[in-house]
């Protein structure tokens, strides 16, 4: 068996420069990061994952995992993150030791998988579905004047996206401004989704809200602060449309948390920040006994991209059988980012709506 030898970090960043800043209503970025973690064996395989975070923070935190790893069977990856949130209990668990956990468990998928010749996805559970349906996550705020809101959105429809989902988030006015153009861009059949990051207390939320009632929205995403979980108990029987969250949540901790509170319809873990493939699994079964849907929140790397691709491509729709409604959408950042495009030697695509 396998022995896990070491873990590293390497950190990457993409500078877009200030005039090609693009982000959300709490703030734009001109640099995409990434941080790679590789776990390497005894045998010579390597596994790679990716975590979520600055990439110094990520390579600190890994300095202090690394010792409960090393050494220990790689197929004995998963027993250290419950010892460790036990043992460092006072540390919490909102915080760059669980990105960091997450691409050190995303790293030992990789390499069991490479061991024993098995794609990622059969590691959990199996192929259900051999390609998955994506949307596009775009409709930035940005600083260039040739990268605006109706710029970003002219190829979207034309590429055969079943989704596309863009910023909102400076005032229910704005917002609606923001949707009547992208509707009258996109056309009616395509899902428009919209995303405030969390801007908004309860109040401002609902007002969003109801003047978004009339443009057929797919969901509303983050309306309130990630861990407002009596916000989302009170503003999801008012709203008419259906909310999405998790992003920002650590752990399945959290989303039990908004699983008693019914805080919301859509769940979407980032398994970069979350806890990786493991937690992963963890939120869809609790998701599935909760009647509630997953759709995996993307917005870092090609592992990170890859890890969730894998992870949706194992995913059982929950109550459906033979007829999906509605399927679960993957998200597929196209901002600005060549951590995502540039990293691998055949990029993930989307064909037809599809990657």
């Amino acid at each position: 068996m396998a022995i896990i030898k070491d873990i590293k970090a390497i950190g990457l960043e993409h500078d877009l420069g200030e005039i090609h800043a693009y982000g959300m209503a709490r703030g734009l970025t001109s640099v995409r990061n990434a941080t790679i973690i590789l776990l390497e064996t005894d045998s010579g395989i390597t596994g790679l994952g990716e975590a979520w975070g600055p990439c110094t923070m990520v390579a600190a935190a890994l300095e202090i995992l690394k010792p409960y790893f090393v050494g220990r069977e790689l197929t004995q990856h998963a027993l250290v993150p419950p010892y460790f949130y036990a043992q460092r209990y006072h540390l919490g668990a909102q915080n760059t030791f669980t990105s960091c956990l997450g691409g050190i468990d995303i790293a030992a998928h990789d390499a069991i998988g490479k061991q024993n010749d098995v794609a990622v996805y059969q590691l959990l559970g199996g192929l259900y579905q051999d390609r998955v349906p994506a949307y596009a996550s775009d409709g930035d705020f940005a600083v260039h004047p040739k990268n605006q809101l109706q710029d970003q959105l002219l190829s979207f429809r034309d590429q055969g996206f079943r989704g596309v989902k863009i910023k909102i988030g400076r005032g229910p006015d704005d917002d609606e401004k923001r949707v009547a153009l992208a509707r009258e861009a996109l056309g009616p059949e395509i899902f428009l989704m919209v995303d405030a990051n969390g801007n908004y207390t309860s109040d401002i939320a609902l007002k969003s809200i109801r003047q978004l009632e009339g443009y057929n929205i797919h969901f509303y995403e983050e309306p309130l602060p990630p861990t407002d979980f009596d916000g989302y108990a009170r503003l999801r029987p008012a709203s008419h449309l259906p909310l999405a969250t998790g992003e920002a949540l650590y752990s399945a901790h959290d989303f039990k948390r908004l699983s008693d509170a019914s805080g919301a319809d859509i769940w979407q873990p980032d398994l970069t920040l979350c806890g990786g493939l493991t937690v992963g699994n963890e939120i869809s079964t609790l998701a599935r006994v909760s009647h509630v849907r997953v759709s995996p929140h993307v917005w870092g790397g090609a592992i990170g991209l890859a890890a969730a691709l894998h992870f949706s491509a194992a995913q059982v729709p929950w109550p459906h059988t033979d007829n999906i409604p509605e399927p679960a959408l993957l998200e597929y950042d196209q901002g600005d980012n060549a951590l995502r495009d540039e990293i691998l030697k055949t990029p993930i695509s989307c064909i037809d709506g599809y990657l």
